[in-house]
């Protein structure tokens, strides 16, 4: 059974992932501050500045697969995925790497497909660009980047947010002009489940086939 260590996986995402994964490999994780859900000798404290602790991980684990799943402040997290990809650099280990659709949030022109080139305006748009291309030059085609939407579950900050808004009586703001996609936790974990046992590579923007407006989401 292939090892997978998923970096970041206490939140949202990498919850669903090893909820999803838990019984084709044999899944890792790591945390910051909030203990995974995973068995106490499976999961591992690691924060964006301790590379020597990261590197005492993977040389422990020893994984067949990395999925990145991090937040934090946007300089940090480039400098942690640098030193990872120099890590795995010389290992047969492959790279599954959350980035966004927001590296497209500077032309709202257009749907953009996985071979457009990215063009954004936000700081998390570039922000992510920079770490795509930090990974693709270490790794090269062993760096798979992931590209998601809004992700919700039943206990995502978004719904929670919702739910606040809506018990307080406080104003959602809704927008009819801004199309959008929206994915469960749920059904990304099972989409990267089948890229990872597949073996695909490259850029994949991962989605529902649903696209509604930003205002009829909130309403349904």
């Amino acid at each position: 059974m292939k090892k997978m260590l998923i970096i970041g996986a206490s939140g949202l995402v990498g919850t669903a992932i090893i909820d999803e994964c838990k019984h084709d490999f044999d899944v890792y994780g790591t945390y910051h501050s909030i203990r995974t859900v995973l068995a106490s000798n499976k999961q591992f404290q690691l924060g964006l500045q301790q590379p020597d602790q990261l590197k005492e991980i993977i040389r422990s684990v020893q994984p067949d697969i990395f999925v990145s799943c991090l937040r934090g402040e946007f300089d940090q997290q480039l400098e942690f995925h640098n030193r990872l990809a120099l890590e795995l650099q010389n290992t047969q280990s492959r790279l599954y790497y959350f980035s966004t659709a927001n590296v497209f949030d500077g032309d709202f022109s257009m749907h953009h497909v996985e071979t457009d080139i990215p063009v954004a305006e936000s700081d998390y748009g570039n922000f992510k660009i920079k770490c795509e291309n930090t990974l693709k030059q270490i790794l090269g085609d062993r760096a798979i980047v992931i590209r998601i939407p809004a992700i919700w579950g039943k206990e995502s900050p978004r719904m929670s947010l919702i739910r606040e808004s809506i018990e307080g009586n406080k104003t959602i703001d809704a927008y009819s002009n801004l199309e959008c996609n929206n994915l469960l936790d749920t059904q990304l974990a099972k989409q990267l489940r089948f890229i990872i046992q597949e073996e695909l590579k490259g850029v994949f923007h991962l989605g529902s086939v649903y696209m509604m407006t930003h205002e009829n989401f909130l309403k349904a």
